[in-house]
Parts: structure tokens; sequence; C-alpha cells
């Protein structure tokens, strides 16, 4: 099979896989008991208020909670293949593509950031560990690499604050000073979020850093006991040059085959880590969704972070068709 045939098959694949995935999520946001206008009544019951029948049915019909689950399915997904409409947020009253666009700027700047500090610092040091195998580098980096995927982001967030405010009298919450928060675009704004960020890259960073170390690592020492390394070795060639001409190349296919998991992550953020450093990227926006069953709201997320994560896969493979010969002759 061609490169451009396996391609249009792959295009082809992804808009099935989309309808089904847009469908089982949005029933899988419907499961839980209630929704939201039952959560929205106990939360203003509560507080003391107490709302007429006649007011209850209004929402319901305001909402479009009255009809089956299908027809709002149908309804939500038409809006969306014909005017770009994500639907309502019940929680904000807004619209979903408005709340998320507030946010995703931010999303995307500090998970780019992240990724790039992750690969360049993982890739490194994966490399060193691999070629310096059993040395004192080796086992220093090893013990930190399993210290570093332990810890669960949040927890790491938690610590950095404590130090910061301990040791340093730095307060790492945020993005911005207070004079710039609400504040439109500016350069002094950028310059100002530039001198906070750092410490959420850090913290973000870490647990990936870590993961790809070890993957760097395992896969280069499987490459560097193979045949044709042993035999480059034998004739002399230049150490260097024998290491990035193959074995690197071959070891990294394992990163490349997960950028489907990456391009969601760089929209979303992670979310309970940016909650703890107070940061406002779609994470929190999404955990706040699902805890108020906020339908079209979550229901969107799912099917963007969904699409992204196909797309993702598409380009993994293709990336790695590019990189790898071996996968190009699979097509003939």
């Amino acid at each position: 099979m061609s490169f451009g045939a396996y391609l249009l098959r792959r295009i082809i694949f992804i808009f099935p896989m989309l309808i089904g995935i847009s469908i089982i999520s949005f029933i899988i946001i419907q499961l839980p008991p209630g929704d939201f206008l039952t959560m929205y009544i106990m939360q203003l019951q509560s507080r003391g208020y107490k709302l007429a029948e006649d007011e209850i049915a209004r929402l319901k019909d305001r909402y479009g909670l009255n009809d089956p689950i299908y027809i709002q399915y149908f309804k939500w997904i038409w809006n969306i293949v014909r005017y770009g409409d994500l639907g309502r947020s019940f929680s904000y009253d807004k619209q979903v593509k408005e709340l998320i666009s507030e946010r995703i700027t931010l999303s995307v700047i500090i998970s780019i950031f992240t990724l790039l500090f992750s690969w360049g610092i993982g890739f490194f040091i994966g490399v060193y560990s691999a070629t310096h195998q059993y040395s004192l580098g080796d086992y220093i980096f090893t013990f930190l690499g399993f210290i570093g995927m332990s810890l669960p982001g949040f927890l790491l967030a938690l610590i950095f604050i404590y130090i910061s405010l301990s040791y340093f009298k730095y307060n790492p919450m945020g993005l911005f000073s207070a004079q710039y928060l609400g504040a439109p675009w500016s350069l002094a704004k950028v310059l100002d979020m530039l001198k906070h960020i750092w410490g959420v890259i850090i913290v973000l960073g870490i647990g990936g850093t870590a993961s790809i170390t070890r993957i760097i690592r395992g896969c280069l020492l499987d490459e560097l006991r193979k045949q044709y390394v042993i035999t480059g070795r034998a004739k002399g060639l230049p150490e260097k040059k024998l290491l990035f001409k193959y074995p690197v190349k071959i070891a990294i296919n394992p990163l490349l085959s997960t950028i489907g998991w990456l391009l969601p992550s760089i929209f979303s953020g992670e979310a309970l880590a940016s909650i703890v450093l107070n940061i406002p990227t779609n994470g929190p926006l999404l955990l706040e969704a699902l805890m108020t069953q906020d339908m079209y709201l979550a229901g969107s997320f799912v099917l963007i972070l969904s699409t992204l994560a196909i797309l993702g896969s598409l380009i993994s493979d293709i990336l790695l068709a590019l990189v790898d010969p071996r996968i190009r002759y699979g097509w003939g």
C-alpha cells in the first residue's frame, strides 16, 4: 500500500470514530443520576430557597432537559456541524467556545513550554544514562526518575508551594502579579508571566521528564546491544556518529508514538496541579463541568480531546514512518 492510500484510509476512518466517540461521551456524561438542574435546585434548597413547580418546568424547558437524550444529542451535534456552536454552559450561562477560548491561550503556552522542558531534559539524561550505564550519574538519575514518576503532579505542586513560601518567601501561585490580573495582553504582561511561569513548568514537567528518561534509557540500551552497533564499533566508527545515526533514532520511536496523548494534554493541561497552583487552564474547567454535570461543556471537552487524540495518533504514525524505514516497507 502506498503512503497516499494509507493516509487516505486513515482520514476516512476518523469520521465514524468521531461520531461513535461523540455518542459514547454524551451518554457517559448523562449516566450519573440527576442532571445540572437537579444539583442547582439542591443548592438553592440548601440556602433556604424553594422553587415552584412552574419555575422548575420553565428551567427544564430553557435548558432543553425535557427532551429525550437522543434528541438532546442530535440538537447538540447538529449545531456543532452546521454552525460550529458547541452549546451553552449551564453553570456560566455563556457559550462553551467562549469559555474555552478564554483559557486556551494559557493552556497551550504552559503545555508547550512544559513539553519542551520534559523532552529536552529527559532526552539528554536518557542518552547519558544509557551510554554511562551503572555509573554514579546513572544511579542518581535513575533514583530521581523513580521519585519523579511516583509523585503525582498535585503533590509536587504542594511541595513546591511549601518550599517557596517557607524558604524563599516567594508565592508561586498564579501566573500574574496583582496589577496584571484581568488586564489586556501587552508586552509588560507577557514579561510578568514569564517571571512566574518557570515554577509551573518545573512542577508540571518533572513527571514527564522522568518518564521520558526511562523510555529513552531502556530503548537505547536495547539498541546498543544489537549486532549492527557491535559491528560498527569493530569497524572503528566514531562513537558519536555510531550513536546518533541509528540507535538514537530508533530509541525515540516510542516517544513519537505517544504524540497522540500529547495533543489532548496541550489543550487541557493538568487539572489537579493547575487547581493547586491557581492556574486558569482548561483542565480545572473540565473537572468543574464534570462535577456539576454541565453536559454541553463537559461533552464539548470530551469531543475536542478525543478529536485531538485521534489526530495525534495519525501524526504519530506519519512521523514513525518518516523516521523508521522499516515501517515504510510495510506499505509495499
